[in-house]
């Protein structure tokens, strides 16, 4: 059986699929669309064209479709997609929301047609925490895979992820939390997983700053395990906010001979949701 939750202990916002009612077989639970299109990192223009952007990292501005899952082993507090684990309104956006209103399971074949319908030439995977339910992911980015589509899965870092799903030639974009998250450091950073994600092909670092002063940390973990093809990423959720971290940012990012990314969603289109 395929289910929305994870049905273990992770912390606030992975339930049991109890919850939710009985499911049928095989299916993976997904955020509601409407019309089940394409999105970005966060939002499309409009919820009907079949395209969308990547928004962020080394894939910024190609078209792409996007499959976000629900749940989440963390809790970060600045989350900019609580409503895929938040049950409880413990971000600090403060809201409660509701998982009979955004998570809804769809069979593994509606998922992959879907997917392939859209047409393009990347699909890009997120969360919550995608890997948390990677076992019911795997039919569907096989599917994807032998259809000659690329992916991207988009991850915390704390999953490792199945052989079989390596084996698929996924890239993975591996977004490790700073001690700014809230979360506990022994719970966000998982030494044996990132280090087996830096062994593998196209895995780049990405990294959310609040401000240069967190670059130190990102010094620290980089020397620690490692890492390689990093990219720092300013935190905000609005366009006024990517762009001053964008300018702060940027000369000791530069300095250090890392990588610099946007988000390209939130610049042009702000913090909306499925518009």
């Amino acid at each position: 059986m395929v289910r929305g939750f994870s049905g273990n202990d992770r912390g606030p916002g992975v339930r049991d699929t109890q919850d939710l009612g009985h499911l049928p077989a095989r299916r993976v639970a997904t955020r509601r669309w409407g019309t089940w299109t394409g999105r970005s990192s966060s939002s499309t223009k409009s919820s009907a064209p079949p395209e969308s952007v990547q928004g962020e990292g080394p894939s910024t501005g190609r078209s792409c479709a996007f499959l976000r899952l629900g749940g989440c082993n963390l809790t970060c507090t600045w989350c900019d997609t609580p409503y895929t684990w938040d049950w409880t309104g413990s971000s600090e956006s403060g809201v409660a929301h509701q998982p009979a209103d955004e998570l809804h399971p769809m069979a593994v074949e509606d998922v992959t047609e879907r997917l392939t319908a859209l047409g393009t030439g990347l699909v890009v995977v997120s969360g919550g925490e995608p890997l948390s339910q990677q076992e019911r992911l795997l039919p569907v980015i096989q599917a994807v895979r032998a259809d000659g589509r690329e992916v991207e899965i988009e991850t915390n870092g704390t999953v490792a992820p199945l052989p079989e799903l390596v084996a698929a030639g996924v890239r993975f974009n591996v977004s490790p939390k700073l001690a700014h998250s809230g979360v506990a450091g022994r719970r966000r950073l998982v030494p044996g997983t990132l280090t087996a994600f830096n062994a593998l092909p196209g895995t780049c670092f990405k990294f959310v700053c609040a401000g240069p002063g967190d670059l130190v940390e990102v010094e620290e973990l980089v020397r620690a395990y490692a890492l390689d093809n990093i990219w720092i990423m300013p935190r905000g959720q609005s366009p006024e906010e990517i762009a001053e971290g964008l300018r702060v940012l940027a000369d000791p990012v530069v300095a250090r001979q890392w990588n610099l990314t946007g988000r390209l969603h939130v610049t042009l289109w702000g913090n909306q949701r499925g518009v």
